[in-house]
């Protein structure tokens, strides 16, 4: 197929993500080639304040790194600014001679800041706030530097003065009017907004006009117009933003403030050439947000794909503030007039304000200083002409008040409609992350960043985010594990219980269920699977497992995979094998036609595609060759992964796979409250990657480190140093006393590292480091608990156990 090319002047976020949307519509109909003025990637730059603020760093607040360029087939020319567009020859040409021919272009050039002409402006030291050359400007600055001056009581000059401040310079704010931000707020929410930056340090000049910038090269004071003076050592103008037009002009396309584009993101001048985000004049108006660049984006992006459907008609816009600690929020015509009426709501004492404007009984306007949890409903409420007479009389006390007495973000956030925009940045509704969530598994904030970009650009609206995840997921989201009920069949804790059962000898679930007065007869999966665990634990030798309070790895001991097979993976102790062994692993392979077999990364194989009803015959052919179960499939100890250690490696301090092998034995079949993985590396070099584990042992000349509560998962965490000890025998103590206090402290399905966090490392420590005896009698109860724990159960499945489990279900017509 032939492929079109498309050219994009701007890497910033409105082409990108026009970019992004396009992939997505039409991932194989252009050549891309993109023209970046900034030695960067595509990064956010409506967080560079929390940059400034020392609150995220350049890394994080990339978009987009070199390798999205690469995976997408896309041409990047960073650090290349575009100097002329020939319409002719539907060509561009970079400031380096570079040329790039399109069949389609699009400008995405921004904007830039407004310098006042002021007298001494071109001095060293004043500076916009636009880009990351700006921001380390001002760091550089702040390090060797006392005074800033920040020209601009607006949303940027406030988050420019406050990341300032951070860094230790003493900030004022100079602003022309007696308002702060009156673009975004009223005299009252802008009154209670200073009052609060004052007392953080942050100093004001309202109603002064700058005259001139003193100073022989570099800036060295402030004058105003009244004839006072102010030391500076750094100024920022922050007094707006214009449409950075020059190339549009320079190419002959129509503008005005910005460059005049149609509802489809054409230009009027030429239907080749498209135009996006702040450089755009769209029915009169030029954009400074990102939200309505971002839908900007979608619709050129359609029209680029050859769909030609989709329109821009203009955008709702609302404003938060990236300062932390304060929380602000104003949409619409927050002011009104005399055909508008004001609900307002102000506790100066608890710094809350709330004024909804309405216009025959529908939201106008509102801003909210404080308590911004209802923005969305209002925003929602106010973009879809919402007639609020039914409720008036509650509106300012938000959604709650609707059919929810408590007064719960969760709740709020879970009763707005699917259409409701949660993310105003990127456009995300409620009814897009609720989708995510529950189709992609999704459990954390990180996680439904990745899928629908909501809270990845300001992050203002993490908060709602999160309580939309913490509804959708369910408890096991919405509250610490200290602190939330075991399920919603119970209002007790999951400690309440696991102490309740030893304290009151209850061996059965009923006997729980009944003990703690269960709201529901027979629980449901969340706390029968726990309840299972936690009798398992207590009771090891009296308790009988109940396999149907199990996941259906742990019933049928194998993974399932996505088509309804299973996957096997047998136990290698330590990582080793025999070629006995390893012949064994292939003959069962090839007598049960297995399509697909890998080495995992705990060094182990991994044999795919096995259908259920193949499991205990292939089960008994490896047990027969003297293989247990891996227990790959289950909340329990998985694998010790090794090194070869001072056997073979001229590094290794000690027989590293020797230890690991006795780890293996010690350990394998331990029921946990969720998976369980260790490792013995031979010499601090770590070749076994144990300092990633849920315990980690690194051998070392003197002895052995053990370190537990690594993850090596979503959420990297690197292990804690419990202590140093000199022998194998101390190694295998230790280890199993973490394991047995692990196993009765932790909360089910809590892996070590959160619990660790939960409930500290010195707890940890006093139990095992700071009572011998206490040790050695979990070491003992971890002991006694393998004794019923070590029966292989792939040996039992194969002898006719459960065997219904794995008996395919006859339909007879």
């Amino acid at each position: 197929m032939h492929k079109e090319n498309l050219v994009l002047i701007g890497n910033g976020m409105a082409g990108v993500r026009t970019l992004e949307e396009l992939l997505k519509l039409a991932p194989d109909h252009y050549h891309i080639t993109v023209f970046g003025e900034e030695p960067y990637g595509n990064y956010n730059r409506i967080m560079l304040s929390p940059v400034l603020a020392s609150e995220k760093t350049i890394e994080q607040i990339m978009l987009n790194g070199e390798q999205w360029y690469i995976d997408n087939g896309i041409t990047l020319h960073k650090g290349k600014k575009v100097e002329q567009i020939n319409r002719a020859r539907r060509e561009v040409i970079a400031t380096d001679g570079t040329v790039a021919h399109y069949d389609r272009l699009i400008i995405a050039t921004g904007s830039v800041p407004f310098m006042l002409p002021l007298p001494g402006a071109d001095k060293a030291g004043v500076i916009g706030f636009r880009d990351i050359k700006d921001v380390d400007t001002m760091l550089d600055t702040a390090s060797r530097y006392q005074h800033a001056v920040v020209i601009g009581g607006g949303l940027l000059g406030l988050e420019a003065a406050n990341g300032l401040m951070k860094q230790g310079m003493n900030v004022t704010v100079v602003h022309l009017l007696d308002t702060l931000m009156e673009r975004q707020l009223d005299k009252p929410a802008a009154a209670m907004l200073q009052k609060s930056l004052a007392e953080r340090g942050m100093t004001f000049l309202m109603e002064h006009s700058t005259a001139e910038i003193l100073g022989e090269e570099r800036v060295t004071a402030v004058r105003f117009k009244n004839g006072t003076e102010i030391p500076a050592d750094l100024v920022v103008m922050a007094v707006g933003i214009k449409p950075n037009t020059e190339l549009g002009k320079s190419a002959g396309l129509y503008c005005e403030r910005g460059i005049v584009v149609s509802d489809t993101m054409q230009t009027i001048t030429d239907p080749k050439i498209y135009a996006i985000g702040e450089c755009v004049q769209h029915r009169g108006i030029a954009y400074g947000l990102v939200a309505p660049l971002f839908e900007q984006a979608k619709v050129a992006a359609n029209h680029l794909a050859k769909h030609g459907i989709a329109r821009y008609v203009g955008t709702v816009t609302s404003t938060k503030l990236k300062v932390t600690g304060i929380e602000l929020f104003s949409a619409g015509d927050f002011i009104g007039n005399d055909k508008t009426e004001d609900i307002v709501f102000k506790d100066a004492a608890s710094g809350t304000y709330k004024k909804i404007v309405l216009q025959d009984n529908q939201v106008k306007g509102a801003v909210l200083y404080g308590d911004t949890v209802d923005g969305s409903w209002y925003f929602q409420l106010m973009k879809d002409g919402t007639d609020v007479s039914a409720f008036r009389d509650t509106l300012l006390f938000g959604q709650h008040h609707l059919g929810d007495s408590g007064h719960n973000p969760d709740t709020r956030v879970a009763s707005l409609p699917d259409n409701a925009e949660i993310c105003g940045c990127n456009g995300v509704c409620k009814g897009d992350i609720v989708k995510a969530i529950t189709e992609k598994k999704l459990f954390t904030l990180d996680e439904v960043r990745a899928h629908t970009k909501a809270s990845a650009s300001c992050g203002s609206c993490t908060g709602l985010v999160e309580s939309l995840l913490a509804h959708t997921v369910g408890g096991d989201y919405s509250a610490t594990p200290k602190t939330k009920p075991l399920c919603k069949c119970t209002d007790y804790t999951h400690d309440d219980i696991r102490h309740g059962i030893i304290q009151h000898s209850l061996k059965t679930m009923p006997a729980v269920r009944e003990h703690f007065e269960w709201k529901t007869p027979d629980g449901c999966p969340s706390c029968r699977n726990a309840l299972n665990y936690y009798l398992l634990c207590a009771y090891p030798t009296e308790y009988v497992d109940d396999a149907q309070s199990r996941y259906i790895n742990e019933r049928a001991h194998g993974n399932i995979q996505k088509d309804g097979s299973y996957s096997v993976v047998p136990r290698m102790f330590g990582g080793m094998c025999t070629s006995d062994q390893l012949r064994a692993i292939a003959d069962v392979a090839d007598k049960y036609e297995v399509p697909t077999m890998k080495v995992t990364g705990g060094q182990r194989i991994d044999m795919f595609g096995i259908k259920k009803e193949q499991l205990p015959a292939m089960w008994k052919d490896l047990s027969a060759a003297g293989f247990v179960s891996g227990h790959a499939y289950g909340k329990a100890m998985r694998t010790v992964k090794t090194c070869v250690g001072s056997e073979w490696c001229r590094f290794g301090t000690q027989d590293s796979t020797g230890l690991g092998v006795k780890l293996e034995e010690l350990t394998w079949g331990s029921w946990m409250p969720h998976k369980f993985k260790l490792a013995v590396s031979g010499c601090p070099r770590n070749c076994a990657e144990a300092t990633i584990k849920d315990i980690g042992v690194v051998c070392v000349d003197s002895g052995y480190e053990l370190h537990i509560g690594g993850n090596g998962g979503i959420k990297v965490r690197v292990t804690d140093l419990l202590c140093k000890v000199a022998t194998e025998e101390e190694v295998l103590e230790y280890t199993g006393a973490f394991c047995q206090f692990y196993r009765e402290d932790a909360h089910y399905l809590e892996r070590t590292a959160p619990w660790i966090e939960r409930v500290g490392l010195e707890k940890v420590k006093t139990a095992i480091l700071g009572d011998a005896a206490n040790r050695k009698a979990l070491y003992e109860r971890f002991l006694i608990s393998q004794q019923p724990a070590q029966i292989d159960p792939w040996k039992a499945r194969a002898d006719g156990a459960e065997a219904a489990e794995f008996t395919p279900i006859m339909i007879e017509a």
